[in-house]
């Protein structure tokens, strides 16, 4: 079964190439280009994974994953944020929040696609 991920992020050069990383990896892929729409496709699609973008228009990363985390029925979503904030308190902070992983900009595409399939093979379906 494909794994559904949503990836959250405002930054359009960013979108587009996840977008394509993670559907060439097979993923079932949605996207959101700010954290109001990230709510909607979340609550609408129900993925397994979102990437979240920390900074983004509307609602930061960290205010939508404490609504996820506060939805009972989105609980089970697994939230790794990606931001260039890489200070240890914004990654404190970040998983304070409930994001399960924290991941700061630029990364490489190859530990991205590493990280977000150990989260989905440790994960309970």
């Amino acid at each position: 079964m494909t794994s559904k991920i949503l990836i959250a992020d405002d930054e359009p050069n960013i979108l587009i190439s996840l977008e394509y990383l993670m559907k060439r990896e097979g993923f079932e892929v949605h996207v959101a280009r700010d954290g109001h729409e990230a709510l909607e496709v979340l609550r609408r699609e129900r993925p397994r994974l979102v990437l979240l973008d920390v900074m983004m228009p509307g609602k930061s990363g960290f205010e939508v994953c404490q609504e996820l985390r506060a939805d009972e029925s989105l609980q089970g979503t697994l939230v790794l944020m990606l931001t260039a904030k890489g200070r240890d308190t914004d990654v404190a902070k970040g998983l304070a929040m409930g994001a399960d992983a924290y991941m700061t900009k630029p990364f490489s595409t190859r530990e991205l696609v590493q990280k977000v399939r150990e989260m989905l093979d440790g994960a309970p379906a």
